[in-house]
């Protein structure tokens, strides 16, 4: 048996102050990095789980969550992976935008189906200029995503980098957001389409699966 951990970052500002973040960059609040701690502790009981590496984005409110449960549960020493693949969703226009004024905006309806939708697309964005992405092909980064683009942008780092240690029996850890980590259960768990909009992926609630040698899950806990 292997174990796979997954991890919504702590609470940031932005989910504090209500607002669409996707590609945004904020950082955890106070409440945000106690949440990590007790994840951290959380993490550190399950039992035989002895990560070889971290998988995380590029996005500080992740980063720093990741680096919070390293130190808590006593896995700084393992190598750390950040990429763009485990960014959070891009919201397009919506970026930065209260969710309430948006509903004001685009009506309930509308919003819903962006939100929650698995092939809605929002308003496109700007194009990414930040330096951070300066190494990747700016024509295959989003300027807004579905739930479904985000899983498509997922899935291949998920298979080339998290299944392949997994099936060399190698525990795996992966740290990043509400979307991305959405985007990959419903691939793990073959979730349908429609029912993808009730899953709720909470801050800080380590997500605990226990897979066979085939990569088929035996076990899934969430831990709070």
């Amino acid at each position: 048996m292997v174990k796979l951990v997954l991890l919504r970052h702590g609470e940031s500002t932005a989910n504090y102050a209500n607002i669409y973040t996707g590609w945004n960059d904020v950082k955890l609040t106070s409440r945000g990095r106690t949440q990590a701690v007790l994840a951290g502790q959380l993490i550190s009981k399950i039992p035989n789980f002895a990560p070889t590496h971290v998988h995380t984005s590029i996005l500080v409110r992740a980063i720093e969550t990741a680096n919070i449960v390293a130190e808590v549960a006593n896995f700084l020493y393992l190598p750390i992976t950040k990429t763009w693949r485990l960014n959070e969703r891009h919201y397009g226009k919506l970026r930065g935008l209260n969710k309430d004024l948006s509903r004001e905006i685009f009506g309930q309806k509308q919003i819903l189906e962006w939100r929650r939708g698995f092939y809605s697309v929002p308003p496109a964005g700007d194009r990414i200029t930040d330096r951070r992405y300066v190494n990747c092909d700016r024509q295959r980064l989003p300027r807004a995503e579905s739930l479904y683009q985000t899983q498509q942008r997922v899935l291949p780092y998920y298979h080339n980098e998290v299944a392949r240690r997994l099936l060399k029996g190698e525990d795996q850890l992966i740290v990043a957001h509400g979307s991305t980590l959405r985007a990959l259960i419903k691939k793990l768990e073959q979730i349908d389409d429609s029912a993808i909009t009730k899953l709720e992926v909470y801050n800080a609630e380590p997500i605990v699966y226990t897979f066979d040698k085939y990569l088929h899950i035996r076990d899934k806990q969430v831990l709070s």
